[in-house]
């Protein structure tokens, strides 16, 4: 006998794959039990789903857990009711294991025991590559106090032995911290990447826990040089709001930095927050650069300021001009009214630069297609819309300036 399935019935048995999942960075078997070593994924959608559900289950709890060093990884699903076909018609569960199998590396454990005793592994565990830069960062905890912590950057490549697997399990932090991630080749060799890792000791010997890491693909430039690119950068959750960031992305430019074959460092589709970081770096650095004084920045943007950046960050021409907007909003006087609009009109013309590209894609557009075409094409693109979009963009991007020479400015406090 058929069964009518209605929505009510079956949403008990969906599940936010936000909520289903959590991970640990386990360094001793006590972090199995302890809820504040637990974090939450940004985001599921690429294993999961745009919806980011989980069919079939109630009270459902997805673990992934990493030991702290080797990322020798857990998964464990756990569930007070699962759906039963033979009372939905046939409908049956989402194989949530299957998806996952299908991002993890092989080997991942799914007894609980056997991953708390390879925990014991981990003590002997190296980083891989060459340690190129040391640093101690400092982060506040829930009562008011901070806790200063030693850490160590390596970079390696492929060739590193035993690199590629570890990567392998490494790389499946993207899938949950970084929208539109993508797992690299692993046979190619201009990739490059850098790791951060918490130095801390266990009886008298030091112990290493993976904090974040970036890659950067060497591409070739024109007519004998190099441009790096940053892909990938992330910092693990429980490491976040550190400093650590910042930290990683200035050891990046001083590795490539004194490399004459490099020309310039660019950055692949970068994330909000990566942006902020970027501008930051960016900013603090070129901040002392003769061309960056307030005369110069009153004068305009200019090839010196170009070539400055360039020679001393290998910082590209377009991120070049976004520092000198951020460091000479700090300069003007907002109160100016006249001062303070030419400011804002030079910005809006350099964001106005892909609208002006519409108009040239418009006349294309003209001398190909029929006036009904052409105007479902453009519909929308009105001249008060696009007014409306750059003062949209203004804002927001003010916004995001004055967060960055907030930040300089402490930091040099």
């Amino acid at each position: 006998m058929d069964v009518d399935i209605t929505n009510d019935e079956l949403s008990r048995f969906l599940t936010p794959s936000n909520d289903a999942l959590e991970f640990k960075l386990v360094k001793t078997a006590a972090d199995l039990e302890d809820e504040d070593v637990t974090f939450k994924p940004e985001m599921s959608h690429q294993v999961f789903g745009e919806q980011e559900v989980i069919f079939g289950y109630r009270d459902l709890s997805v673990k992934l857990y990493y030991s702290a060093s080797k990322l020798n990884t857990y998964l464990g699903v756990t569930y007070g009711e699962k759906i039963n076909p033979k009372q939905y018609d046939g409908v049956e569960a989402d194989k949530i294991e299957k998806l996952l199998a299908e991002k993890l590396a092989p080997g991942y454990y799914t007894n609980i025991d056997d991953f708390t005793a390879s925990l014991l592994k981990d003590v002997n565990f190296k980083p891989y590559g060459k340690l190129i830069h040391t640093f101690t960062a400092e982060k506040a905890t829930e009562n008011s106090n901070s806790v200063k912590k030693q850490y160590e950057v390596y970079t390696c490549d492929m060739t590193s032995p035993g690199f590629i697997s570890y990567h392998q399990r490494l790389q499946t932090f993207l899938l949950w911290f970084v929208d539109a991630a993508s797992f690299i080749d692993a046979d190619d060799e201009n990739w490059k990447f850098f790791l951060v890792y918490e130095k801390s000791e266990c009886n008298g010997e030091p112990v290493y826990y993976v904090s974040g890491y970036a890659t950067v693909y060497q591409y070739y430039a024109y007519p004998a040089h190099k441009r790096p690119r940053i892909s990938q950068v992330l910092v693990l959750p429980p490491y976040q709001r550190c400093g650590i960031g910042s930290e990683l992305l200035e050891t990046i430019y001083k590795e490539f930095i004194v490399n004459n074959e490099v020309r310039d460092i660019t950055v692949e589709d970068p994330s909000e927050d990566f942006i902020r970081l970027r501008d930051y770096v960016d900013t603090k650095n070129c901040k002392p650069l003769p061309a960056f004084q307030a005369d110069k920045l009153e004068e305009g943007f200019s090839n010196d300021m170009v070539n400055q950046a360039r020679e001393h960050f290998k910082i590209n021409k377009r991120q070049c001009r976004r520092i000198y907007e951020i460091l000479k909003l700090d300069t003007i006087n907002t109160n100016d009214t006249e001062q303070y609009r030419s400011y804002r009109l030079e910005v809006k013309n350099r964001l106005n630069i892909p609208f002006q590209k519409n108009k040239s894609d418009y006349r294309k557009l003209q001398r190909t297609l029929e006036s009904d075409e052409l105007k479902a094409v453009m519909e929308g693109c009105t001249n008060e819309q696009r007014i409306d979009e750059l003062e949209r963009m203004y804002q927001q991007l003010e916004e995001d300036y004055r967060h960055t020479l907030d930040r300089v400015l402490n930091q040099q406090h």
